[in-house]
């Protein structure tokens, strides 16, 4: 499975999960106020990740991918780096950049190659989803249900159901579930649903608020012999 789709799917997809009995919308408008006050304070975070690829149709497949995972907002500036390690338990190190001028960068360090997604500016809400967003800025991307409080690895969250306002990414990924601890404005799981037997689910642990980032959180290394692709 190729690992470039992950990115495009930001990294980062299950059935649409049945709604609960609907909540009063004071419930949501609470949650977003709360996620308002945490993007306030929010500036940097690192977590170890494990992305979860399941695809049934039309030839059932699994792939699990394992590392590193850093975001930076600045004002209206916003850095996101995976970084790679493991892929279904074996070596497999890959560096994907993200979001300057409306462009994903994918390095792939066993084959030595630099690919290049550009015009993705429209998936940015997805790839900020959960790690910085404020309650208006999902509000303005994403159709919210609040299904109410769900504790989730000890921690108590709101579980949030997200259908994408933008037509475009609809078409792709017309549903995702997020498992979001308010307090701090991140979310702990993401469950993009994709459609047509395919899911990801993305789980985040060991997370870390507003910390000193490695110098080589968005970046990657290259030499003369790196190869370049633009998608």
């Amino acid at each position: 499975m190729h690992s470039s789709k992950f990115a495009i799917a930001a990294l980062f997809a299950l059935a649409l999960l049945p709604a609960r009995a609907a909540f009063a919308s004071g419930d949501l408008a609470a949650t977003l106020s709360k996620l308002d006050a945490a993007a306030a304070r929010f500036h940097t975070t690192s977590a170890d990740f494990q992305f979860d690829t399941v695809q049934t149709q039309p030839v059932p497949d699994t792939e699990t991918q394992t590392g590193i995972i850093y975001y930076l907002r600045s004002g209206s500036a916003f850095h996101m780096g995976v970084h790679i390690e493991q892929v279904d338990g074996q070596p497999a190190p890959k560096t994907i950049v993200c979001c300057q001028s409306g462009q994903i960068k994918l390095y792939e360090k066993t084959i030595n190659q630099v690919t290049t997604l550009s015009k993705l500016s429209q998936y940015e809400s997805m790839f900020l989803l959960g790690f910085g967003a404020s309650g208006k800025d999902m509000a303005a991307n994403w159709n919210i249900t609040d299904q109410g409080p769900e504790t989730f690895d000890g921690v108590q969250t709101e579980k949030l159901v997200l259908a994408p306002k933008d037509p475009a990414i609809r078409k792709n990924i017309p549903q995702v579930t997020v498992w979001m601890d308010l307090n701090r404005g991140i979310s702990l799981k993401q469950v993009f649903d994709e459609g047509q037997g395919q899911s990801r689910t993305a789980t985040y642990t060991n997370i870390k608020m507003n910390q000193y980032l490695p110098a080589d959180a968005f970046t990657f290394t290259t030499d003369k012999n790196t190869t370049y692709v633009n998608r």
